[in-house]
C-alpha cells in the first residue's frame, strides 16, 4: 500500500464501534471492508466521500450512507471511532 496515498484523506483507516463488534476499514482508492464479530469481510464494496458525508455501495448493490461529525462516524444507527494510526496495527 502506498502510505503517502493512504494518509492523503483523514477518513482512511479502521473505524470501530465502542464494543469493537463492527469494524469498517476505509481503504485507499475508495474501497471498504466491513467485519462483524468474528466474521471478517462480512461486507465489501466502494465508498465515496464528499465533505463530511460518506456513501457506501457494497458489492451486491446495497447502499448506505453516513456522516463524520467531530471525528466520529455516524452510520446506519451505529457510532464508529477511528482507531489510532499509531502502533502499527493497521
Amino acid at each position: 500500500m502506498n502510505t503517502e496515498y493512504a494518509n492523503s484523506h483523514p477518513y482512511v483507516g479502521m473505524w470501530v464501534t465502542a464494543d469493537g463488534y463492527i469494524r469498517h476499514e476505509l481503504l485507499p482508492k475508495g474501497r471498504y471492508d466491513e467485519a462483524r464479530g468474528n466474521r471478517k469481510s462480512a461486507y465489501q464494496g466502494k465508498y465515496t466521500i464528499e465533505g463530511n458525508h460518506i456513501e457506501y455501495v457494497d458489492d451486491t448493490g446495497f447502499t448506505a450512507d453516513g456522516d463524520f461529525i467531530d471525528g466520529v462516524l455516524y452510520h446506519a444507527g451505529m457510532v464508529l471511532y477511528l482507531e489510532s494510526k499509531e502502533g502499527g496495527e493497521q
